[in-house]
């Protein structure tokens, strides 16, 4: 089977006009936040608000989104680039979370295509896992403490 996903999950994700972002505030990484800076990120697009993070404007919209499209696209955060996946920790696991489709219209395009889903799957919990290894517990308990309600375990994998 070819990759023909990609062009659907592409067009899916232009059509929506990157509503994913509104009010997502992606948790970073110091390797992240690194090199985002060397990419050229002004130091002004990230706040602390328990955790280190990227900052939304009034509207709710991300700050290095630019008319529906992110402008970090090709080297985004690792939990942009889990999405549509989420997630919670405890001491010792990472409870992984798939969005609905009502948040993220590319989660039926994972459902229909077995392929995407464990492509977007396998990458989402390898971002996850080098960001939760990267963090500490503090920023943690902090990123837990959002409430995600329209979301649905899909998976539970050991804490490394």
């Amino acid at each position: 089977m070819t990759n023909d996903w990609l062009l659907k999950a592409e067009d899916i994700c232009m059509r929506c006009g990157g509503h994913c972002c509104d009010e997502a505030h992606p948790p970073i990484s110091k390797s992240c936040h690194e090199r985002l800076l060397a990419a050229g990120v002004p130091a002004d697009a990230f706040e602390h608000e328990g955790y280190h993070r990227l900052k939304c404007r009034p509207d709710g919209t991300c700050i290095l989104s630019k008319n529906g499209k992110c402008s970090i696209h090709g080297i985004k955060p690792e939990t942009c680039r889990a999405g549509p996946f989420t997630f919670d920790v405890t001491p010792a696991t990472i409870s992984m979370y798939l969005k609905f489709e009502s948040l993220c219209p590319i989660v039926g395009l994972l459902k229909e295509v077995p392929e995407a889903y464990e492509q977007q799957y396998e990458a989402a919990a390898r971002n996850i896992t080098h960001l939760v290894a990267n963090l500490t517990e503090e920023e943690l308990d902090a990123i837990c403490r959002i409430d995600e309600p329209e979301t649905e375990k899909v998976a539970e994998i050991p804490r490394v």
